[in-house]
């Protein structure tokens, strides 16, 4: 198969080109800033095609599309920096739905977007907001869409949240019987919703939406 990730140099886009590639599929990733950085790749890296394009700029990545059989969304944001562009109504809303409109054009078979289960504290509304407003633009489209909604993602390299958080939420992770109180919000390692991604992307049977539970069960 072949598989395109958009944002396929960060923390969770990783995962799954990581994944992809031992299992001897095509991949692709776009991104503006290419490949990731040398301290967060690894021998993988060497066989994923690196684009660096912005996903507002189409006629960038658009080629890269034709014979691709899953795209994997996966591009989001905590934080906004409206005087450069970058809201939750843009970032987390506008590119998603963007994405997949390109991907059915050119006959994608299946778009996996990456959402999630709720706004992280302290973060205003329009972050969920914008997820779920791309959800169903997607979901309306032809072509096969798949929604996983991850609780609070942890691991090495986390980017959103300070060292100590990504502790706690590691430790709550892993402790069961705490994580299944949680339910949809429950703690998930990075490891974990990389594997779900990627079965998502690959398994010729998926089911249409997954949540915190049902991630966690590629533990």
């Amino acid at each position: 198969m072949h598989l395109l990730v958009t944002g396929g140099n960060g923390f969770i886009g990783r995962q799954v080109c990581r994944l992809a590639v031992a299992d001897g599929h095509d991949v692709t990733s776009v991104a503006r800033s290419g490949p990731p950085a040398s301290d967060e790749r690894g021998p993988w890296a060497d066989d994923v095609t690196w684009v660096a394009a912005d996903v507002f700029a189409p006629q960038k990545y658009r080629e890269r599309l034709t014979g691709v059989d899953t795209v994997v969304h996966s591009i989001g944001i905590i934080e906004e920096s409206p005087e450069q562009g970058v809201t939750f109504e843009r970032v987390n809303g506008d590119a998603g739905l963007l994405v997949a409109l390109e991907a059915e054009r050119a006959g994608v078979g299946r778009v996996v977007y990456v959402s999630s289960s709720t706004t992280p504290p302290g973060v205003r509304a329009a972050y969920i907001e914008a997820k779920r407003r791309a959800e169903a633009a997607i979901e309306d489209l032809g072509t096969e869409t798949v929604v996983l909604r991850p609780g609070p993602v942890y691991g090495p390299g986390q980017p959103h949240f300070p060292a100590v958080v990504n502790r706690l939420l590691a430790a709550l992770g892993r402790f069961e019987v705490v994580a299944k109180r949680l339910g949809e919000d429950r703690p998930l390692s990075v490891e974990t919703v990389g594997r779900a991604i990627y079965a998502c992307a690959v398994e010729d049977e998926t089911a249409e939406r997954l949540d915190g539970p049902a991630i966690a069960a590629y533990r």
